[in-house]
């Protein structure tokens, strides 16, 4: 039984060979549209205030969302083009970043 990433990815890949466009799906493209996906997302933020960026109005958060799939689908499709399993990877580098950002010691309570 396939996941939902893992029939997400299909779908991708189905996707771009119905409109013949695995031609320019390589690695160095699909990281630049990542990037240029990336920025579009941030433009939504620029000028706003921390307290903004956290209560953005509904139409705003589905702007927003729409970039975040952007996102999420460029770099679904560049680690399938890598043969990177993205959930392993993500859990291997939770593991570095435990090790190399280990929890500070609490102070014991007065």
């Amino acid at each position: 039984m396939a996941t939902d990433l893992q029939q997400l990815n299909q779908a991708l890949r189905e996707f771009a060979q119905a409109r013949d466009w695995e031609q320019f799906h390589s690695p160095k493209n699909l990281a630049s549209a990542l990037s240029v996906e990336a920025a579009e997302l941030l433009e939504h933020f620029q000028w706003l205030t921390e307290a903004q960026s956290r209560s953005l109005p509904q139409d705003k958060r589905a702007e927003v969302g729409a970039e975040m799939a952007d996102v999420f689908l460029y770099l679904l499709q560049l680690a399938d083009k890598l043969g990177i399993d993205l959930v392993e990877a993500a859990r291997n580098k939770m593991v570095l970043n435990a090790l190399k950002y280990p929890v500070p010691p609490r102070a014991p309570p007065a």
